[in-house]
């Protein structure tokens, strides 16, 4: 997948706009709640990861030794 932050906003927008489908009732207004549930737990841990990562980076261009953690795509020491 090569998915792009942007993707992620204009997913949560489309999910925001099945949302305020007037015509969506009963059944179908509830799983559409679902999903959209489903889609903003998603989205939070897709944000959380992109701020690690952008947290990492800042660290990474702070310190005088500018070495990532192996688990953040640094080299083994």
């Amino acid at each position: 997948m090569k998915n792009k932050p942007i993707d992620l906003n204009n997913h949560l927008f489309a999910a925001l706009e099945r949302l305020n489908d007037e015509a969506l009732e009963g059944d179908k207004l509830r799983d559409e709640i679902e999903r959209s549930r489903a889609v903003a737990g998603v989205a939070k841990q897709i944000i959380d990861q992109q701020r690690n990562i952008l947290m990492a980076e800042k660290l990474r261009t702070e310190r005088a030794d500018n070495r990532l953690p192996v688990i953040l795509g640094g080299d083994k020491e």
